[in-house]
């Protein structure tokens, strides 16, 4: 593979890594090339990005690289994130949500094992938008957050409490995610999935 090759396969890996980032080793094992080699295509391509005045950067924190968004550009950012066209959840977050209510408290490892992808964007998204909260931490190696929806989340749905959530058919397994999302967003009842009305 060429050296632009590289870079670009690089790119994507980070995009995909998130904020979670990955190493020079890691990203070696990947695409079968000496850390070295990757470490020139990592300083590379952070000159690119400068030299191209791209609106992201490739950051190394606590030895992971990761792209990043340059801080000259918050502003922008924050009208982003408090613009109402913006306030509907992605389908991510939804089934994140879904899962956090039938299965509270959850970690985040518990949460990615159901829905079988990452979901640390989407659980930050629910935060965010103060429909979920950390409730604790478990009792297991690494003490991991636990999280548990908040009274926005009622309030939002029009539940007294979560006793009053739509009741599971059957949720021993995790193959029902799907029909546990829809049972819970069919409380709606037609309503426009925004978040505006949220306190």
């Amino acid at each position: 593979m060429d050296f632009p090759t590289l870079k670009s396969i690089i790119e994507g890996l980070l995009f995909l890594a998130g904020d979670e980032g990955l190493t020079a080793k890691q990203i070696a094992e990947v695409v079968e090339h000496r850390p070295e080699l990757v470490t020139d295509a990592l300083e590379e391509m952070k000159e690119d990005f400068v030299r191209e005045k791209r609106g992201i950067q490739v950051v190394q924190i606590a030895g992971s690289y990761q792209l990043a968004t340059l801080p000259d550009h918050a502003p922008y950012f924050e009208r982003l994130a408090y613009s109402p066209s913006r306030s509907s959840l992605s389908q991510a977050a939804l089934e994140t949500l879904a899962i956090v209510a039938y299965r509270q408290p959850i970690t985040r490892v518990e949460i990615e094992e159901i829905r079988g992808v990452k979901s640390e964007r989407a659980i930050q998204t629910l935060v965010n938008k103060d429909l979920i909260e950390e409730t604790g931490r478990a009792e297991a190696i690494g003490r991991p957050i636990l999280y548990g929806t908040t009274k926005s989340f009622l309030d939002y749905f029009g539940l007294p409490n979560l006793q009053a959530l739509p009741e599971p058919a059957i949720f021993e397994d995790t193959d029902n995610l799907e029909e546990e999302t829809q049972l819970l967003f069919e409380k709606l009842d037609g309503r426009q999935l925004t978040f505006d009305d949220v306190p």
